[in-house]
């Protein structure tokens, strides 16, 4: 294995500079221990350069839908101290390409049952004859059940 030199380590700053994050969202993926910066003699954070990677993914893995539960358990197959290779992220794409695919159908079903709803005009679920008659779906619970069906 390579011997690490300073070069190779940035401060939590810069971190948050290049990936577009907080300092304090930072130190928040740092407790969560999906991020572990070294402790300097002064007991400053610094950060490998590999971070900035694993950092991004959160952010691309939240914009997908992921939860950071989700996120946590993929992560956790990744290395710490090491850049991650084309084959690691081809392991973690495979695991949540059925999540997205999931999220895709969600998203496209309910933009079709809200284009219905919306072209129907009456706007309305507690009075619709088309998707509500009788407001039947209030006794399957609270929220837009058609549309999370």
């Amino acid at each position: 294995m390579r011997r690490l030199k300073p070069s190779d380590f940035i401060t939590i700053g810069e971190v948050a500079r290049r990936t577009g994050l907080t300092v304090s969202a930072v130190r928040y993926y740092e407790e969560r221990g999906l991020v572990a910066p070294l402790r300097t003699n002064g007991n400053q954070r610094r950060f490998l350069r590999s971070d900035i990677r694993r950092l991004s993914f959160i952010l691309i893995a939240q914009r997908l839908g992921l939860s950071l539960g989700e996120i946590e358990a993929q992560l956790a197959a990744l290395p710490q101290g090491r850049t991650p290779t084309a084959k690691d992220w081809e392991t973690i794409a495979a695991a949540i390409r059925g999540h997205i695919d999931a999220g895709i159908a969600d998203l496209v079903r309910t933009r079709e049952r809200l284009d219905g709803c919306i072209g129907c005009g009456c706007l309305s679920l507690s009075h619709c004859a088309i998707w509500n008659p009788q407001d039947a779906l209030a006794e399957q619970g609270p929220g837009p059940r058609k549309l999370m069906a």
